[in-house]
């Protein structure tokens, strides 16, 4: 309450949307500023992370590579033979003065993983066995120089890593190994990075891909597994190397760079907390909200005093308005201040003036509207707000058969015819209730009159934006529109009536596609369980002509359509072929519709398919006839240009045919024929094409084939015919094929020279004996002169 109260002082809130925008402002200069100087401070203490892991990871591996090298250096000045090896060890190890100041620990061992010689000789583990140690078998079977994996040592258990190199004799045999070790428990090498500091809390970490942590800049842990879950160290361990922020086990921000090394399978982590180095953005913001402060403390007292003075002339407004109101002020208002103020100085002055002529031609406009509503063709009736009735015009009069001065002061609703009463009121009360106009239809009654008038029936208040003075009633007579509705559902029942038991689909939707009538032949079209009124159509069935969908759209763009041949898919996926018919009804108003009239057409359609597949193919051999074989000889011809491999026609007519039917009888002879047919279907590709062309005689036509696969294929085919016998009454019954091929060249236009020279190979096998393919090779080009 105290706040609101407060701010219904417009200088309390002209100062609270002053210090608002101040304070806003700051924020969002300080919230830019913060996130263009910390995305700055992350990228260079990013750089800043990853600049020392890969210092530290690069020097490291030189130190290492350093290591390694002397060591391959002195392990082969060592070749000799193994005994004098053996023999000369500890002599060998005291000269190594050089490797000694590079390694914690020297080792010669032997080919058996005996060490034989040490350095310092206080370690006292000569005669160790080591040849279960993973950098004694890497030297002894690669035979090259390495670093070790992490391990602890003989001697008080320390850990340390093994930098090794195999010895061979003067016939590159192996004898022994020479081994450096590097601890990592006390001052070493890898101590050396792992004590460097990023600012103030960062640290390094050296583990290797493994898992074993050598080195921990943190906690100083040494050879321990690593238990961080941050999913950078476990990618590092599969190679990952890169920059990233990210949390630490703790669930602290730090940023994490990660360095893998080229020596050794060991990758160097940077570690420095996020908090320590963004520290100098946070300083800043800190800085910048107490000056904030400061400005607040300043702007609010000067605000407060300057946005008195300017709403001062306010004040005298409001009272001058007050007393223009109640009357004791008749001259107009006179404030000076601003602008907005003399501006709404000169408003009300106006509308006082406007309202002043508006109450002297209220009594003029009653009058007028009295006047003209007498003259109106519909009934008028204005009422106060309980509904008392005031004025009605000669049109209601007439209706309910009494005057005005008999109606006044008489309820509207005493008007209305008692089976209809109590539904009106309830209608009237609760459209005034929501201030919405009435609208109904309902029987008027009068006391004197005859039957009761069906009226259509429209309330309105009247109001003003203080209140509401009262309603005005519209009667329209309706007797006679319900005498033409009622035929007009009279024809529409008969209507439907003829459409329930017409066979054809008859069904009308809308411009959206949404059906609006189907009768009960459409529904079987549409297939959806009797629930089609409602749906769109279009949803409901695909409708393809020509291999094109036609859509709603397609038909509205279309004009009346008669007899479209069309393929309707329901939503069960049940398919009709169907004669489609379309017209517009009421084409390009609002409430156009389309009527669709769908006739049944699959039987027509598949006795057209039946006629057409009887006119191309062979009644007997179900094969092609010559007509289709023609047809389909000319489209090879034309395709033989742009064809990579050669087409090929193979002509065959069959050797003795004539017996079987003359002994074995026509019925044999059209077995015999028909299971050759299955025989040449059966050998050749679906894009092959197989025909009778009469009698005994068939063709085959094989698009880009090559001459070379045909010929294989008529030889099968041959050998398929004479293989193929049919037994009747005790007596085997077979032919055979005198096959005659030819390819088809560009130069090639007539089907009737292609078949020519194929008839010639039949002649010729025939005349060499028959039972034969014989390849009859296409003309030369003639050349140009």
């Amino acid at each position: 309450m105290l706040i609101s109260g407060w701010l219904g002082s417009l200088v309390n809130r002209a100062v609270l949307l002053v210090v608002g925008v101040v304070v806003l402002t700051a924020l969002l200069v300080a919230l830019a500023g913060s996130l263009l100087s910390r995305s700055e401070l992350e990228q260079q203490a990013a750089n800043q992370v990853a600049t020392i892991a890969q210092l530290v990871a690069g020097e490291l591996d030189d130190k290492l590579s350093q290591r390694l090298e002397v060591l391959s250096h002195v392990a082969q000045g060592l070749t000799m033979s193994q005994t004098v090896f053996e023999v000369r060890a500890k002599v060998l190890m005291r000269r190594q003065t050089a490797l000694q100041q590079l390694f914690d620990g020297l080792y010669l061992i032997d080919a058996q993983g005996k060490v034989i010689a040490e350095y310092p000789e206080a370690l006292n583990i000569v005669g160790t066995d080591v040849s279960s140690r993973s950098y004694f078998r890497q030297a002894s079977r690669q035979l090259t120089p390495g670093i070790s994996e992490p391990y602890r040592s003989h001697h008080e258990g320390k850990p340390a890593v093994m930098v090794a190199a195999p010895v061979f004799d003067h016939k590159q045999r192996f004898i022994g190994m020479l081994g450096g070790a590097i601890s990592l428990a006390d001052e070493h090498l890898i101590e050396e990075f792992s004590g460097t500091r990023i600012g103030k809390t960062g640290y390094l970490t050296i583990v290797t891909r493994s898992g074993t942590v050598l080195a921990n800049g943190r906690t100083g842990e040494v050879v321990q597994p690593i238990k961080s879950a941050n999913p950078m160290l476990r990618n590092a361990m599969d190679g990952f190397e890169g920059t990233a922020k990210t949390l630490s086990d703790e669930g602290e921000n730090i940023i994490l760079s990660v360095q893998q090394m080229v020596e050794v399978p060991w990758f160097v982590a940077a570690v420095w907390p996020a908090g320590e180095a963004y520290a100098p953005a946070t300083r800043i913001k800190d800085a910048f909200l107490w000056v904030l402060l400061a400005v607040i403390l300043l702007v609010v007292p000067v605000s407060m005093w300057r946005f008195r003075r300017l709403m001062a002339p306010l004040g005298e407004l409001g009272l001058q308005v007050h007393e223009r109101h109640l009357g004791v002020r008749n001259k107009p208002v006179r404030v000076s201040g601003g602008k907005e103020i003399s501006q709404v100085v000169e408003i009300f002055n106006m509308v006082m003036d406007e309202r002043d002529d508006v109450l002297s031609s209220l009594a003029e406009r009653e009058a007028f509207f009295r006047s003209l509503t007498r003259g109106a063709p519909i009934g008028i009736v204005q009422a106060d707000v309980l509904g008392r009735i005031e004025f009605v015009n000669p049109v209601f009069e007439n209706i309910i058969g009494l005057k005005l001065a008999e109606l006044s002061g008489t309820h509207l609703f005493d008007c209305v015819s008692g089976d209809d009463r109590d539904s009106a009121v309830k209608g009237w009360q609760q459209a005034l209730k929501k201030q919405e106009v009435f609208r109904d239809r309902f029987r008027l009654q009068g006391p004197n009159a005859g039957p009761p008038v069906w009226c259509q029936v429209m309330t309105a208040t009247l109001e003003t934006p203080e209140k509401v003075m009262g309603t005005i009633t519209v009667v329209r007579d309706i007797s006679h529109e319900l005498e033409v509705e009622k035929d007009l559902r009279d024809e529409q029942l008969r209507a439907k009536n003829i459409l329930s038991v017409m066979q054809d689909g008859v069904l009308m939707a809308d411009t959206g596609g949404v059906i609006r009538y189907a009768n009960h032949a459409a529904g079987r079209f549409l297939g959806a369980g009797g629930e089609y009124l409602g749906k769109n159509v279009f949803e409901l069935l695909g409708i393809n002509h020509a291999d094109q969908a036609l859509t709603h759209e397609w038909f509205l763009d279309h004009d009346d359509l008669d007899s479209l041949y069309v393929t309707l898919r329901n939503c069960s996926d049940d398919v009709f072929d169907v004669d489609l018919s379309m017209i517009h009804i009421r084409q390009g108003r609002q409430n156009e519709r389309l009527v669709f009239v769908l006739r049944d057409d699959t039987e027509r359609r598949r006795e057209e398919e039946r006629l057409s597949w009887e006119a191309t193919h062979d009644s007997l051999t179900q094969l092609l006839n010559r007509r289709a074989f023609t047809v389909s000889l000319n489209k090879c011809l034309s395709d033989a240009a742009r064809q990579d491999a050669s087409s090929v026609l193979m002509l065959i007519d069959l050797d003795h045919f004539k017996p079987v039917n003359d002994e074995g009888g026509h019925l044999l002879g059209d077995e015999l024929l028909r299971r050759l047919a299955d025989l040449f279907k059966e050998s050749v590709r679906q894009s092959d094409t197989v025909a009778r062309l009469g009698g005994d005689e068939f063709g085959i036509i094989l698009p880009a084939c090559g001459l070379a696969r045909a010929k294989a294929l008529a030889e099968r085919i041959r050998a398929g015919v004479d293989a193929l016998e049919i037994e009747h009454e005790g007596r085997m019954f077979g032919v055979t094929a005198s096959i005659g091929m030819t390819e088809l060249l560009p130069a090639d236009c007539e089907p009737e020279d292609v078949i020519a020279r194929s008839d010639e190979g039949t002649y010729l096998a025939k005349s060499k004996g028959r039972n034969q393919v014989v390849v009859v090779p296409a003309p030369e080009p003639e050349s140009k002169q």
